[in-house]
């Protein structure tokens, strides 16, 4: 069996609204007790943020940890498991990736949410730093986050899907727009079915790269299957749909782990959404 390092990130100050950074220990705990964290399931660790003098450093610390944490998983041949506060946490999770991989070839990466998470800190709105990771990513942003890696961009745009969208902004999609990065809008989702649109998405990201991840944003799915989020958007995926897609790209060995962020156990009803975190997450055990 592959053995699967689950870390927590325990941080919520790249969102407006906070209460996702009590989600990774929220579920550590309905993990210990579903009794999935044993034998080539570790929970390694859950990382927390540093003192600094802003949020930008703060974040630019954490994910840099982050980065050499989930790096070392990948170059032990362990798949991984993220659970972060806010997404901001992506641009360490796939910089550690990136450099893991560095003398085998590009990185893909399917990145399922409701948002495009494509803001620099220009263009957005908000100034929140959870809107922004995957800009970053592509290499546009705060140089403090863009070069978590030794690359100019941890992701190349053709590598790149995102699955699931239904909320976003003129100017993000304009960058991703212009950078030529292919997103399958929620009404192509429902139209076709998601087990269609993730299989053609996995073929996307792969064409031109060695090995693929997932950054899953739980408010992708429905907020009446998953209302433990903090920025719920209505009509999403469905999550036994998200799971069952899931299990099928697992069976991949080209893909080296998933990141589950923005669980906010507030928000959660009967732990409806802490269940399917896990559900998505156990889906690359091998």
């Amino acid at each position: 069996m592959t053995t699967v390092d689950f870390i927590g990130v325990a941080s919520g100050i790249g969102a407006q609204d906070q209460g996702c950074e009590a989600g990774p220990e929220a579920l550590h705990t309905t993990c210990i007790k579903s009794h999935l964290c044993v034998n080539h399931v570790k929970w390694l660790t859950t990382l927390y943020p540093p003192q600094a003098q802003d949020d930008l450093h703060t974040i630019q610390l954490l994910c840099r940890g982050l980065a050499a944490q989930v790096q070392a998983s990948v170059e032990a041949s362990h798949r991984f498991a993220v659970f972060s506060g806010d997404h901001s946490s992506a641009i360490g999770t796939w910089s550690g990736v990136r450099t893991a991989l560095a003398q085998q070839g590009a990185l893909g990466l399917i990145w399922v949410d409701a948002h495009m998470d494509s803001h620099t800190p220009e263009s957005s709105p908000s100034g929140a730093y959870h809107g922004m990771p995957l800009a970053c990513l592509l290499g546009h942003g705060p140089s403090e986050l863009t070069g978590l890696s030794c690359f100019p961009a941890v992701l190349s745009p053709q590598n790149v899907v995102l699955v699931g969208v239904r909320s976003f902004e003129a100017e993000e999609h304009a960058l991703l727009t212009e950078l030529g990065v292919h997103i399958y809008y929620i009404d192509e989702v429902q139209r076709r079915g998601l087990a269609a649109v993730m299989e053609e998405a996995h073929h996307r990201v792969t064409l031109h790269s060695s090995h693929f991840g997932i950054s899953i944003d739980l408010d992708a799915v429905d907020p009446g299957e998953a209302p433990g989020v903090g920025s719920p958007e209505q009509d999403g995926l469905h999550g036994d749909e998200l799971v069952a897609a899931l299990t099928t790209l697992a069976a991949d060995e080209r893909l080296v782990g998933v990141e589950i962020s923005e669980y906010n156990p507030d928000h959660d009803v009967a732990q409806k959404t802490a269940q399917l975190a896990l559900a998505l997450a156990n889906t690359i055990v091998r």
